[in-house]
């Protein structure tokens, strides 16, 4: 039995949930999201709770139940406070901005990199060695982090490069003579 699965999703207030065929869509302040499950699950709505409930004993269906639970509370979350990554730059001379829609990113490369937010995603730089990621769709904001800390991902020896906030890298010790 899935535990997560078990229990429902409540829509808190100001949240609203329609349900068509496999596809619910949830509305809230922060906009709309969608999921469709897999035929795996069955999804009801009742009053202020969504549940999701496995079609069959198969493993499949089990995997799907507690999965397609979280990606509901997950469009719930989303649409009520949003979700937030934020990213940490360390090394000499590495530094970011924004310019308009575009992260503008000196990673010691010989050219600047630019970042364009995708739609549904804002990026700010509150200071040179910030980045904070924001947006209604948890994997949105997720992919994009990704692929900025992706221009230079922290190493083991000096720890430069991009990292999210609270990371930890596991430092090595260099050479020796």
């Amino acid at each position: 039995m899935s535990r997560i699965g078990k229990k429902p999703v409540e829509l808190t207030s100001g949240v609203s949930a329609s349900l068509s065929g496999q596809t619910i869509e949830v509305k809230g302040p922060k906009g709309t999201l969608s999921f469709t499950a897999t035929d795996d699950v069955t999804i009801t709505i009742d009053d202020n709770l969504v549940k999701v409930d496995p079609r069959g004993k198969s493993k499949r269906a089990r995997q799907q139940w507690g999965m397609s639970r979280t990606r509901i509370q997950n469009l719930v979350t989303g649409v009520t406070t949003g979700f937030k990554k934020e990213l940490e730059i360390q090394g000499v001379g590495y530094r970011a901005q924004m310019q308009g829609n575009t992260l503008k990113l000196n990673l010691g490369y010989s050219h600047d990199v630019d970042y364009v937010a995708p739609e549904g995603v804002t990026i700010t730089a509150p200071k040179q060695t910030e980045i904070v990621v924001e947006g209604a769709d948890a994997q949105a904001v997720g992919e994009v982090a990704a692929q900025i800390r992706d221009w230079r991902r922290p190493e083991p020896y000096k720890g430069k490069g991009i990292r999210y906030k609270g990371e930890f890298i596991f430092r090595k010790e260099g050479k020796k003579k």
